[in-house]
């Protein structure tokens, strides 16, 4: 089933659709023409949050493709189970794939933000014949980042934790006032976020279905997605397209982990990475050197 719409005011010449794929409804957005890349959102974001990206990159000769994940945006949000595997990075990654052989994409480039990021890694791991190329942004693997967990991690990152609890779920905190919860007037203001963008998310984050599913992908990151990455990592399975990791310098990436080439280099056969001059939402505060990056790798 296919629902088309377009929006003229957001990814000019770009196409809005929702496509039902093996069952789960993908609101995607894509333009452009020639090798395909598709863009992964973080939280709490959309597909959206590319605004300034994805039509640069379809500019230069790219098929772009931009997804909401599974749960978040106007995606379809399965019921979860007591493991969360509907939110598995797993169950994501075949979202991916299902998106875009209903596309016509046999191989594409997949680059990843925050959340999004663990989906593009699991989507290089488990379809290596499908991924030309891998860029991950401000994460490492989930495993790397639990077992690395400490004082500063927990301080800064204490949300984690937070999202996963299930005796006193955090859906009732953040849906009381989810607008101060995330900001959206300050640090996540329409002048940070640009209008339509910051519309979207404003959309998402008042949805209580969209605040538990997103909740949802935290806890499965905690359970589900770390035994895959132990079991890929016992069984020496690593990345075998060409990797970059890219990091934003004003967050705490590097004062966390340090060398982040490093933490990644045992997962891929060949990755290089360095650091954009960004807070956190790279794609929304630094678009103008995140394309440059993302144009020299790809």
């Amino acid at each position: 089933m296919v629902r088309d719409g377009y929006r003229p005011d957001v990814f000019e010449d770009f196409t809005l659709k929702q496509l039902d794929v093996d069952g789960q409804s993908i609101r995607v957005r894509y333009g452009g023409s020639g090798p395909a890349v598709v863009l992964l959102h973080g939280h709490p974001r959309t597909h959206t949050t590319w605004y300034a990206v994805a039509p640069e990159l379809a500019a230069a000769g790219y098929t772009v493709v931009c997804p909401d994940l599974r749960g978040y945006g106007q995606s379809g949000k399965p019921v979860t189970d007591a493991d969360h595997t509907p939110y598995s990075k797993r169950a994501m990654a075949l979202d991916v794939v299902g998106l875009m052989d209903a596309l016509g994409h046999q191989s594409f480039a997949v680059a990843g933000h925050d959340r999004g990021s663990y989906v593009a890694y699991r989507t290089a791991l488990d379809h290596p014949d499908r991924v030309s190329k891998l860029v991950v942004m401000d994460s490492v693997p989930a495993v790397e980042a639990l077992e690395r967990c400490g004082a500063e991690f927990a301080a800064a990152w204490w949300h984690w934790w937070f999202f996963a609890q299930s005796e006193k779920p955090a859906e009732r905190v953040i849906c009381a006032d989810p607008e101060t919860w995330y900001n959206a007037w300050t640090s996540n203001s329409p002048q940070a976020l640009g209008p339509e963008n910051h519309a979207d998310f404003l959309a998402a984050i008042r949805n209580p279905a969209t605040v538990h599913a997103m909740l949802e992908d935290y806890r499965a990151g905690l359970t589900i997605d770390r035994y895959n990455d132990e079991v890929d990592r016992s069984e020496g399975r690593r990345i075998t397209c060409p990797t970059l990791a890219l990091w934003s310098t004003d967050d705490d990436m590097e004062q966390i982990y340090g060398d982040v080439v490093a933490v990644w280099r045992p997962w891929c056969h060949e990755v290089d990475g360095y650091g954009i001059k960004s807070t956190h939402h790279i794609a929304e505060r630094n678009p103008k050197d995140l394309v440059r990056a993302l144009r020299s790798f790809l």
